[in-house]
């Protein structure tokens, strides 16, 4: 497709790119094709990972800048979209150069030879992921538009970005293969993998729980602690500005859909509860049909036959907020 189209057709028509990101698209058209993978790939994640929140990432999926941006506030959630957008583009590209799918990287070259660890000595074999690789891509390509403006909101997304790109990394795993009589490990063949992007998006919804708040340094080059009673930030830990929105309602700076038809369950106290998810403005209830696999049995060999059962279930959705309140907040 890019091929048939040009790079630079292509590349001028991605909406939101700077310069420095259109010269990267224009050169490797091919590693943007692998970007793009990983858009959607940590768009899922962040909704996976807030599914039972009022915010729920799905914001993201409706807006059309090259990593769907619309967190105009610098709040906790900006955070987490920085942060996991960045890991979602290391570990794209570092898949994609694994898989042999780019011209401009390939296995990791550095793991040759032989090394050691806590089990002994071992020879380096396979294909270790190249995560130095993706990781420098994203950094050029994620921060540069950052590095156009010096403000207190681009440090802020430097540093996430930062934190989303080393999550990847810290859970690359040593994977082994065993040679030796009856396979047992006399000789052993290892190589790098990246670990599975749910352990990513796990880490990093915790750092969203612990996340700091900041504001600027008197020099304008670093964070200082909003509140002097919680600890300094380090280069690990998300951080931000402004005390996150509710979400009750539409606000599209806010990057909030409101949670007005959203699905709740009545029976539980938490986030995803009626009361919390509803902000109080009540329930609607519609009585559904599902249709589900029963009665599975077993038959010799090797299929499992099951009946088709169907049952009535509640399905409780958010009520709109009352017109004159929704019109307030937008």
């Amino acid at each position: 497709y890019i091929g048939a189209l040009g790079a630079r057709v292509i590349c001028d028509n991605i909406p939101g790119l700077v310069n420095k990101q259109r010269q990267l698209c224009q050169r490797y058209p091919d590693i943007m094709q692998s970007v793009g993978e990983g858009a959607k790939e940590w768009i899922r994640e962040c909704q996976h990972q807030f599914r039972h929140h009022r915010w729920n990432c799905s914001t993201l999926d409706r807006d059309h800048t090259v990593f769907g941006r619309v967190m105009l506030r610098s709040s906790r959630e900006a955070a987490f979209v920085y942060a996991i957008s960045s890991a979602g583009v290391v570990y794209a590209i570092t898949r994609a150069c694994s898989q042999g799918d780019l011209k401009a990287c390939g296995c990791d070259p550095l793991k040759r030879g032989r090394s050691k660890d806590e089990r002994g000595e071992f020879d380096w074999g396979g294909c270790s992921d190249n995560i130095n690789y993706g990781i420098r891509f994203a950094k050029a390509f994620v921060d540069a538009k950052e590095k156009k403006v010096k403000d207190a909101r681009a440090l802020m997304n430097l540093h996430n970005n930062r934190c989303g790109r080393m999550a990847v990394k810290r859970f690359l795993k040593l994977e082994c293969k065993c040679h030796g009589v009856s396979g047992s490990c006399t000789l052993r063949t290892c190589w790098l993998a990246m670990s599975d992007f749910r352990k990513t998006g796990d880490y990093l919804r915790k750092k969203y729980n612990g996340a700091i708040q900041v504001t600027m340094n008197q020099d304008g080059t670093g964070f200082t602690v909003a509140n002097k009673n919680f600890r300094k930030p380090t280069k690990t830990d998300l951080v931000y500005f402004e005390n996150s929105p509710d979400y009750c309602v539409m606000d599209k700076s806010a990057g909030s859909l409101g949670t007005a038809g959203r699905v709740c369950n009545k029976m539980s106290r938490g986030t995803d509860g009626c009361e919390v998810m509803c902000c109080g403005r009540g329930y609607d209830t519609t009585r559904v049909t599902r249709v589900t696999k029963c009665e599975c049995k077993f038959h010799w060999c090797c299929a499992v036959r099951c009946k088709e059962c169907e049952d009535a279930v509640d399905v409780h959705t958010c009520k709109a907020p009352k017109r004159a309140e929704w019109l307030d907040q937008t």
